[in-house]
């Protein structure tokens, strides 16, 4: 290094540069309010001491998904991060003035960040704002894992979304240890999708529901975190972690959101995370009186990936999402919820940690 060279190791952004063993908080301007004022991220990124590979984690892109904003923050500030090998560049709120407003969208013509991705300059707000989120935080790093949740209404179990034919997303996905991976590229302007195309192998994690922190999932993303960490040699002294089953779906497995064809009142017969079978009513539809119901049966064996929280539907309106399950992974599933079952009893030690 010569001169004014920047050190090959450090992070370097637009205004900015973080040398190995710093640490930076940023507020980064991205956009303007109507009066002229400044509309800045959070950004928290960590440049180990050693080299090593830079992994992006991004919460809020849409403003109301609080889990992973928790999940981001414990990571940049409450981990011990002396022996990193690489930099983690932690983006806990992308959806600045969604998250204001408490709102799932942009309070600007109702855009959507995460179908902005990766933005133009010149065009319009959001593409403005996923510009500046994009060329300055996602495209330097690696990999990235950007945390989502159910929308308002619904929630969901802790799940993957990752483009597994892409063999350096899949083996992202496999990192990250959760139970259910769901294949597919995603929509055009996600952030995963264009980041992966770009060559920053991303996923998505879905866990919970929005407008609310749950321990239960902040919990298990941050052990999904470590497992990545592990993964690709950031944290070398964490172990890669093996779910106790784990299923991938693609397109040739069945999956659906069920929908209701009646308007009415909800009762679930099944929480989120559920096995059921063909056959099993998942919910009932019933109208002020009860003097009228729909049973919504299943129409496989799989799993409840998603189901309802507001009780009342339309015509229409989703009540869960299902997923096939294979023979063999409706076995592994049982005997892994009942070895935890005996755990929780203090029946039985807990097994090592293995891939």
């Amino acid at each position: 290094m010569t001169g004014s060279d920047p050190d090959p190791d450090a992070f370097t952004y637009n205004g900015g540069i973080v040398e190995p063993g710093e640490t930076q908080n940023i507020r980064y301007g991205i956009s303007e309010t109507y009066l002229g004022d400044p509309v800045r991220i959070p950004v928290t990124i960590v440049n180990g001491s050693e080299p090593g590979p830079t992994v992006f984690l991004s919460a809020a892109a849409h403003g109301d998904e609080l889990n992973g904003i928790e999940v981001v923050r414990e990571v940049a500030h409450e981990w011990n991060h002396d022996d990193l090998c690489g930099t983690l560049v932690c983006l806990p709120v992308l959806n600045v003035p969604g998250f204001i407003a408490q709102e799932r969208y942009l309070p600007i013509y109702d855009r959507d960040l995460n179908r902005s991705f990766p933005g133009r300059a010149g065009s319009t707000s959001a593409k403005r704002m996923a510009h500046q989120i994009f060329r300055n935080f996602i495209a330097p790093c690696d990999v990235g894992l950007d945390f989502h949740t159910s929308t308002r209404g619904r929630t969901n179990m802790l799940h993957v979304r990752a483009d597994t034919n892409d063999p350096d997303v899949a083996r992202l996905a496999k990192s990250f240890g959760s139970n259910v991976v769901i294949a597919s590229e995603g929509p055009s302007g996600t952030l995963r999708r264009e980041a992966s195309e770009y060559g920053v192998p991303t996923i998505t994690i879905e866990m919970g529901e929005a407008h609310r922190f749950q321990r239960e999932f902040i919990d298990r993303g941050l052990e999904g975190v470590e497992s990545v960490l592990a993964e690709y040699g950031l944290h070398r002294t964490d172990a890669v972690k093996w779910p106790g089953w784990r299923t991938v779906i693609d397109d040739e497995m069945e999956k659906t959101w069920l929908r209701a064809d009646v308007g009415g009142i909800v009762e679930m017969h099944h929480d989120r995370g559920s096995l059921v079978y063909e056959g099993d009513v998942i919910c009932t539809i019933t109208n002020p009186f009860k003097t009228d119901s729909e049973r919504v049966t299943a129409p496989f064996t799989g799993l409840l990936v998603g189901v309802l929280e507001n009780p009342v539907v339309y015509p229409g309106n989703p009540l869960c999402h299902m997923v096939e399950l294979a023979a063999d992974t409706r076995r592994a599933l049982k005997r892994d919820r009942a070895r935890k079952d005996r755990e929780s009893d203090g029946d039985v030690a807990p097994p090592p940690e293995s891939r």
